[in-house]
Order: structure tokens, then sequence, then C-alpha cells
């Protein structure tokens, strides 16, 4: 049957009360650790990398072949007008895509340091030679 709650002391009742909160705390904790999606990812990588290194050239793969498919092209006389502002366009922005690039190329750079450091810190020694 149901108790009633007249019949404990208050004493009884703050201890149920922490308890309470202590379960609740811990399992709030469980929840954030679980949903960190990052975390789990850096913890996978660090343990397996070769798995995600082999996934990440498959996409950069797929990515290439995507992008890089053939098109048809279809001549026409007039065409020829049309070719020569094209490979203006093109020549322009390819001009562009390279000054943007070598913008871009510290912040590739850093970026890559920072990621890659804790790989070749790891691997180091202090043995010479093989």
């Amino acid at each position: 049957m149901a108790k009633k709650s007249g019949s404990k002391s208050a004493a009884e009742l703050r201890e149920q009360v922490a308890r309470s909160r202590e379960d609740v705390e811990r399992r709030l904790v469980r929840v954030r650790e679980e949903s960190d999606i990052p975390k789990k990812i850096r913890r996978s990588v660090r343990r397996e990398p070769v798995p995600w290194i082999v996934g990440a050239i498959a996409v950069g793969l797929l990515v290439t072949a995507v992008v890089t498919r053939r098109r048809k092209v279809y001549v026409t006389p007039r065409g020829i007008t049309k070719s020569k502002s094209s490979l203006l366009e093109a020549g322009f922005l390819l001009g562009v895509a390279r000054i943007l690039a070598g913008f871009a190329k510290p912040v590739v750079v850093s970026f890559l340091e920072k990621q890659l450091g804790s790989y070749t810190s790891r691997g180091s020694s202090d043995k010479k030679g093989f």
C-alpha cells in the first residue's frame, strides 16, 4: 500500500531528497558524457586512426569523382566567340582562386600543424638512426 508522507520524519525526508538529488546528478553527468559527440570522435580517432584515414581518403575520392565527371560539350560555329570570352572568364577565375589560396595557405598549414602535432610528439624518441 502507499505510505503516508506524514509518517516520515523531517530528517528522513531530507535524506531521501539528498539521495534523489545525487541520483539525478549522476544521471545528468552520464547524459552529458553520452551526448559529447566531438569527444567521442576524438577518442575514436586516437584509438583507431587507420579506419578514419581510410574513410577520409574514400570520401575524398568520392567527392573528386563526382566533381570531375566529364560533361558533354556541344560546339557550334557561334560558340567560337563564346569560347574566347569563356576562356577569359576561366583565366580570371583561376587567378582569383590562386590569390585566395595564397591567403588561405597559412591558416590551413597552422590548422594541420596543430591537429597533427600530437601524432608526431607521441612517436618521437631519443633513438639515433633507425
